[in-house]
């Protein structure tokens, strides 16, 4: 499959597909595609993948994308102000990325639950007690809110990340939950009680406009109507 990115604050991935090559997606991503896309619905692995990606923040069913009698090409577009990230999956190389994150991938890529090991790291986090785990072999497309930042975290290093901010990480890396120091610091400092402490080794995607974020920047002038 090749592919190319365009487009910015809302940007989409334009696929190109040899004959008989097949691309997924999540519900409603597809933007535009030539007339010999060949698209098919179904549940993707049975009733417990099913509801793997219903409780990963993912339709419960499936679209899938054929090119059929010659070279295909079909796009998808983020939903959100941000980037399309690719990844290229594999058996050494998870990925574990926010709830919604999955845009679309290679037939190959299996999306599923990750499930916080600590459950302070799933209430309080920000991030969620159930991830997304993309694993398997291919190509897979991420929705990235607002602008991305990466980091290499060694194996004695970790970042500090307030509410929302990672977007993905390997799956190599750990996530532990940590109280902001200071009753006055958590009570008028503005950044909450908690914060994500990623542990790595691993490579971590920061994002700088969480789509909550977002949302509480703009509705106060949505409410007034100014």
């Amino acid at each position: 499959m090749q592919y190319e990115i365009k487009g910015t604050p809302f940007p989409v991935v334009i696929c190109r597909l040899e004959p008989n090559e097949t691309v997924c997606c999540q519900r409603g991503g597809m933007a535009w595609m030539s007339p010999n896309m060949q698209m098919s619905t179904n549940a993707g692995g049975g009733i417990g993948k099913m509801f793997s990606r219903a409780l990963s923040g993912e339709s419960i069913f499936q679209n899938k994308y054929t090119a059929v009698g010659g070279i295909g090409e079909i796009a998808f577009s983020s939903s959100v102000p941000g980037n399309i990230l690719p990844m290229e999956i594999s058996p050494a190389k998870t990925i574990v990325a926010q709830k919604s994150a999955y845009l679309a991938s290679s037939p190959s890529v299996e999306l599923s639950i990750f499930f916080q090991k600590k459950l302070g790291a799933g209430f309080f986090g920000g991030e969620g007690f159930i991830m997304q785990k993309l694993s398997g072999q291919g190509i897979a497309f991420l929705e990235i809110d607002g602008s991305v930042v990466e980091y290499d975290l060694g194996a004695n290093e970790s970042i500090l990340v307030d509410t929302g901010y990672l977007a993905a990480m390997d799956a190599t890396c750990s996530i532990e939950i940590e109280t902001v120091k200071g009753v006055g610091n958590a009570l008028f400092g503005g950044e909450g009680f908690f914060n994500t402490r990623v542990k790595g080794p691993g490579h971590i995607w920061l994002q700088t406009m969480p789509i909550a974020s977002l949302a509480g920047a703009v509705r106060p002038y949505v409410a007034t109507g100014n």
